[in-house]
């Protein structure tokens, strides 16, 4: 495959964005370096090698889920400006 004006501009139509000649011309040079690498790593020998699902040893350290309430309702209204009993009173932000 190779990378021509041609295409980046159908890159760009595509992507609905616009570039001046400068930044095609940089654009079209990291495009062919980027196919270039590519190309180097279809080359290399992956026979025997197992695909790396994590990077290290450790998997899914995640910490338990602890509830802990910090502050009660009345503190967490206390300061509200609009509310009731319960809850916090916003605008209505969704018109019908």
């Amino acid at each position: 495959m190779e990378i021509n004006e041609a295409m980046v501009d159908k890159l760009a139509s595509l992507s609905k964005l616009e570039f001046n000649t400068v930044e095609k011309t940089e654009l079209l040079t990291d495009l062919q370096n980027m196919l270039i690498f590519v190309n180097k790593l279809q080359s290399l020998n992956t026979t025997n090698v197992e695909p790396l699902l994590y990077i290290t040893e450790n998997k899914n350290i995640l910490r338990a889920d602890e509830v802990n309430s910090e502050i009660t309702r009345e503190q967490a209204l206390q300061n509200a400006s609009l509310k009731d009993e319960q809850f916090f009173k916003v605008p209505k932000v969704i018109k019908k």
